[in-house]
């Protein structure tokens, strides 16, 4: 049976190494191809993956590239059209997009239970599906489907690498289920039962297992946080390979809009904004920010119209399907319980120049996800020049909200109260103060401009790409 498999797999890939051969001879050049079933959704792994195609393409000039995405009913130009309106991105030349007909494999919805084992495994049909369409000589996993590298790597004998936004297992997930701690990804009825919580706990350290062992297939890691890194490190065991690539956030596009100093008289006028940007996902926890902001932060200023008028919420995000416009509704469901349906505002897939205006024009920026990977949606709060509000976790609190010329750039909080406490504070501070910690915090965010991104994606992917010159 082992001879047979392994004839098997050698004939399977002696056949794919024939399509590449018949497609180079017919292109004349050598392909790249990112794994990204999303590439429309409009989130930061999104501009990631535009950033990582402009600056290849910039650079390589004789290489062609591909993006396998599952966006069946979009069109290439009205992609990169998205990409130009939502993140300010115009690729020098044009892309190969092969759509995938069965990115339902990896959908959560398909698995109700064993959610990561299914994704997973759907996954590997999904990179079968993408593979037999088009057989490219480099293989880049840009969304975090790790399962997919073994299948390009040793049935299609590509070089692979990868760029981890969130690892899909972490020592983190494991620490909330061994303390039966509730949250969106550990269910009331798992963390209240001994039984299931120990089997999860077995079940999360087999495929922790089986996740380093796709990992570690990868030529060349790049991780987007220092808490990420730590986690790949642990995980897939390639430090020699594995390195911190900051993801790229339009901070120029925010510098360079002017923010004047408040005072006090605009003060006393102004209808201060507390603005979230994050795509509406469950972890995004959008449900804290409207309970914050009603039962702790007006609760406090009192519910009379007078006070009511001085302060909003503002939830900007995208949706990338119906499950997520469906939570949309679910939360203005909430907003409507809580009475607060007049002060809170959703703006859903907004081209840039609006969600420009909106970050400029506000006080306070929130974010609220717990173990964050990273938080572009922080760094871009921080450049248009709001005081940032971030969930003390994750990439926020290790890598951006982080002491800056000997003084603080923002705010972290981890539950209803101090994030209300930290509201108040805020709205609280004299103009001047805020004034000071707006200026450190957008001469800190510099790090994590374009360039930065594009010189350090293009020497980490360096050895990959020189590998096609061969």
């Amino acid at each position: 049976m082992t001879a047979i498999l392994f004839l098997f797999i050698m004939g399977v890939r002696t056949w794919l190494q024939m399509k590449r051969k018949s497609r180079r001879a017919q292109d004349g050049c050598p392909a790249v191809a990112f794994f990204h079933p999303y590439c429309n959704a409009g989130g930061g792994g999104e501009r990631v993956l535009w950033c990582a195609l402009r600056s290849l393409q910039n650079r390589y000039q004789d290489v062609s590239f591909v993006v396998y995405t599952g966006d069946q009913g979009v069109t290439a130009e009205e992609m990169l059209d998205g990409a130009r309106r939502r993140f300010n991105i115009r690729l020098p030349r044009a892309v190969k997009f092969v759509f995938l007909k069965h990115r339902l494999l990896v959908e959560a919805k398909l698995y109700p239970h064993f959610t990561l084992l299914g994704q997973s495994v759907g996954s590997i049909f999904l990179g079968w599906e993408a593979l037999t369409e088009f057989v490219p000589d480099l293989y880049i996993d840009s969304m975090g489907y790790a399962f997919t590298l073994p299948v390009f790597c040793y049935l299609g004998g590509c070089h692979v690498g990868s760029y981890v936004h969130y690892p899909t297992i972490s020592t983190d997930m494991l620490s909330v289920v061994r303390e039966r701690n509730p949250r969106f990804n550990n269910a009331d009825y798992i963390s209240s039962n001994p039984v299931l919580s120990a089997i999860k706990v077995i079940y999360y350290c087999v495929f922790a297992l089986l996740y380093g062992l796709a990992g570690s297939c990868s030529d060349v890691v790049m991780v987007n946080s220092t808490w990420t890194l730590g986690h790949i490190l642990a995980l897939w065991r390639a430090p020699n390979c594995t390195s911190v690539v900051y993801p790229p956030c339009d901070v120029q596009a925010f510098l360079d809009v002017p923010i004047g100093d408040e005072d006090e008289e605009k003060e006393r006028k102004k209808c201060h904004s507390v603005v979230s940007v994050g795509q509406f996902r469950p972890e995004k926890d959008h449900r804290l920010q409207i309970k914050a902001f009603r039962k702790k932060l007006l609760d406090r200023k009192g519910v009379e119209p007078a006070g009511r008028e001085t302060v909003k919420l503002v939830l900007i995000g995208g949706c990338r399907n119906q499950e997520d416009e469906e939570r949309v509704q679910m939360l203005k469901g909430l907003c409507l319980d809580l009475g607060v349906v007049d002060r809170v505002e959703f703006k859903l897939n907004i081209p840039f120049e609006e969600l420009k205006k909106d970050l400029t024009d506000a006080t306070i920026g929130l974010h609220t996800m717990w173990n964050e990977h990273f938080g572009i949606g922080v760094v871009e709060c921080m450049a248009a020049g709001t005081i940032i509000l971030a969930h003390k976790s994750g990439g926020p609190k290790l890598d951006i909200v982080v002491p800056y010329d000997n003084g603080p750039t923002g705010f972290l909080a981890d539950d209803e109260d101090s994030y209300a406490d930290a509201m108040e504070r805020i709205l609280a501070m004299t103009p001047a103060a805020r004034s000071e910690i707006r200026r450190r915090a957008r001469l800190s965010v510099t790090r994590f401009s374009d360039q930065e991104f594009e010189g350090s994606f293009l020497s980490a992917v360096e050895p990959l790409m020189s590998r096609l010159r061969l």
